[in-house]
């Protein structure tokens, strides 16, 4: 896929409504506040409290998920934006600035995440609590490059906990750091930073089948691997990113249009509507797309190799398998679409991470590898991502928390081995179950 982002926030908040990216969430809030500090939101917490309504910070709608709902009062994060400070070796923001702002503030300073997920308009607050990731060997997600949280709890209690804390406050911040919004409100992101680096990113075609003979090589060889498999075809399109001392090489202006704009944006959104119009022509649609593939190499500043430019809306289903699993899940999932005679026009996403001490990360205490499946927005295939969820569940797979699925807690339980606790800690601080709402009653009872 492409390598920069608009950097724009898709949110869908015109006045008390809250309408999601993809299009496939909306609710009507009974009020709607912009907190400038956490003075401000804590004000909004016991008020929220007082008035027996339900209070939930949005973020920029990127989640498939209703983890951000809420019909009591929503808060926006428009007001808590931008660096607050920042040193040699961490940065803090403000919980509602974008991701794509957040580099930019970086690379003003020369300084650089370790890793990230692929879409930038993510506010850095609910990218770290759904669990955003990218992909890498030794580099984990957001939530693994996180020093410190400021937040508020349900009490009022405008606390920090950080990496350094014992006890009782460093529970609270390994919960806290995928916490989907439950135990309390962030403010504040404290990342650790390192010096700016650039990536060699190299794209080429590959068979699935030479992939999946090569999977621990491809993984233990490159500090960031990341591939689309397309459906109906034996190809794959293969991002291999690694830290070089070369000089900047970016791509030009035209090519970056090309391959950015027009082949991964126009073009493939007119395939894919022509696809949910006429579904028998998505094959040979897809095997057309596979042969326009060509190899490519560059050099570039790490977030630019990093993010994705996405303006084809799509719906999306994620699940973290154990990585010695990858192979025998893309397999069963090649042969489940063929045998279901499934019409399917998105790409499969594939990338990797290391173990996570994160309770709720997808990745936590295992190394791990996710498998993403999309749909166009405007064709759902329900059985699709009916059929992918039986695969993976059945290789102990956790769903992305921002992304569809039909898990509740009875099976995360079994494959998150500190459910049990965090639902506890939320007992202890949300007694009243303040941060709550219709999903998070389904994934954690």
């Amino acid at each position: 896929m492409g390598k920069v982002s608009s950097g724009k926030v898709h949110s869908g908040i015109p006045g008390r409504t809250f309408r999601n990216w993809a299009g496939n969430q909306r609710t009507t809030a009974a009020e709607v506040r912009t907190p400038r500090s956490a003075a401000d939101v804590a004000r909004a917490v016991l008020d929220g409290a007082a008035a027996g309504r339900r209070v939930r910070m949005a973020g920029s709608g990127h989640s498939f998920t209703g983890a951000a709902l809420t019909d009591g009062l929503l808060l926006r994060p428009d007001g808590l934006t931008g660096v607050r400070a920042a040193g040699d070796t961490w940065v803090t923001a403000g919980a509602g600035t974008t991701v794509h702002d957040l580099n930019l503030e970086l690379d003003r300073r020369g300084l650089a995440l370790a890793n990230m997920g692929d879409i930038t308009a993510q506010t850095v607050s609910g990218a770290i609590q759904t669990g955003t990731h990218g992909s890498g060997r030794s580099s984990g997600g957001l939530a693994d490059q996180v020093l410190s949280l400021e937040m508020v709890l349900a009490s009022g209690e405008i606390v920090t906990v950080g990496a350094d804390d014992t006890g009782e406050k460093r529970d609270l911040f390994d919960a806290a750091r995928v916490g989907l919004g439950a135990l309390g409100v962030l403010t504040a992101v404290t990342f650790r930073v390192e010096p700016a680096f650039l990536l060699h990113c190299v794209r080429r075609p590959m068979a699935l089948t030479e992939i999946l003979d090569s999977l621990d090589n491809l993984t233990d060889e490159n500090d960031h691997l990341d591939f689309h498999w397309m459906p109906h075809t034996d190809v794959c399109l293969v991002k291999l990113g690694n830290r070089t001392a070369r000089p900047a090489s970016p791509p030009s202006a035209f090519r970056r249009w090309l391959d950015e704009r027009f082949l991964e944006n126009t073009l493939f959104g007119f395939a894919c509507a022509v696809g949910a119009r006429h579904p028998p022509a998505i094959p040979s649609i897809n095997a057309i797309a596979a042969r326009l593939l060509s190899e490519s190499s560059h050099v570039d500043a790490s977030h630019k190799v990093f993010a994705t430019l996405r303006e084809v809306r799509f719906l999306e289903t994620e699940y973290a398998v154990p990585r010695e699993h990858l192979g025998r899940a893309l397999r069963e999932l090649r042969d489940f679409i063929d045998r279901a005679g499934l019409r399917v026009s998105f790409p499969v996403e594939v990338r990797v991470a290391p173990p996570s001490d994160a309770w709720l990360s997808t990745a936590y205490g295992r190394a791990t590898a996710y498998i993403a499946c999309h749909v166009y927005w405007r064709s759902p295939d329900p059985g699709y991502f009916a059929g992918v969820e039986e695969i993976m569940t059945g290789l102990g797979g956790r769903p992305h928390w921002g992304k569809l699925h039909n898990q509740h807690s009875t099976y995360l339980g079994q494959v998150y081995p500190r459910l049990a606790d965090f639902i506890a800690l939320r007992e202890r601080l949300d007694p009243d179950r303040l941060f709550m709402n219709d999903y998070l009653e389904g994934v954690l009872g």
